[in-house]
């Protein structure tokens, strides 16, 4: 097999993410709070720079205006969103963290982008079976307990419309999908099994940060 991805060094990585679509200063101050006041652990669950503007770009390029978000942290990844949507778009997100959220709502306030998103806190899955039952939803992020992957999934492939796209976070598991680990590990690769055989979409895999599957509803 000829592989062409590239080693991702420091210098690399810096040069990649200077000629990306740029983070503004709400952006850098939400990452920068996060990184001071949260343990590493809980840093490594934001998603990262590259990520946010994969985001952004991705809600612009499908024309969402109706989206939902399964695992919010700090807020991160959902201001990427938001700010992909139009004026009248509209972002659903599901939390069970009402610490880490209290964060993310202070900078989509600071961002102005806080009356695009209605925030639920509580089980996601219980929240998700509240949701429409129709096809109508154009952009789904998922990035929450890796065991909760597979439920997420079905409940929401069947509420994406023809053409929707769907973004799982953390495939990959720094490579343990390779030799599992732990729970986690091993929930992903039942997971990812689950999503490359499943008819009602075309997916791809990409190696970017910790992992991101990209799939289309068919």
């Amino acid at each position: 097999m000829d592989f062409k991805t590239l080693p991702h060094t420091p210098e690399l990585y810096a040069y990649a993410l200077a000629h990306g679509m740029p983070l503004d200063d709400v952006f850098q101050e939400l990452i920068r709070e996060t990184r001071a006041t949260l343990g590493p652990d809980e840093v490594a669950m934001q998603v990262s720079p590259e990520q946010a503007g994969l985001l952004t770009m991705l809600t612009r390029l499908v024309g969402a205006r109706t989206a939902v978000e399964v695992g919010t942290f700090t807020g991160l990844s959902s201001l990427a969103i938001a700010r992909g949507l139009p004026e009248d778009g509209r972002l659903t997100c599901f939390d069970i963290s009402e610490e880490y959220t209290s964060v993310a709502r202070r900078y989509w306030e600071r961002a102005g982008v806080d009356k695009k998103i209605e925030l639920r806190i509580g089980p996601a899955a219980e929240g998700l079976r509240e949701l429409p039952a129709e096809p109508h939803l154009d952009l789904v992020f998922i990035d929450a307990d890796k065991v909760g992957y597979p439920t997420y999934w079905s409940e929401l492939v069947p509420r994406m419309r023809p053409g929707g796209l769907l973004i799982i976070d953390n495939v990959l598991r720094h490579g343990r999908v390779l030799d599992p680990r732990n729970d986690g590990d091993r929930a992903m690769v039942r997971f990812n099994d689950i999503v490359a055989t499943d008819d009602r979409v075309d997916a791809i895999v990409l190696p970017l940060a910790d992992g991101i599957t990209l799939a289309r509803r068919r």
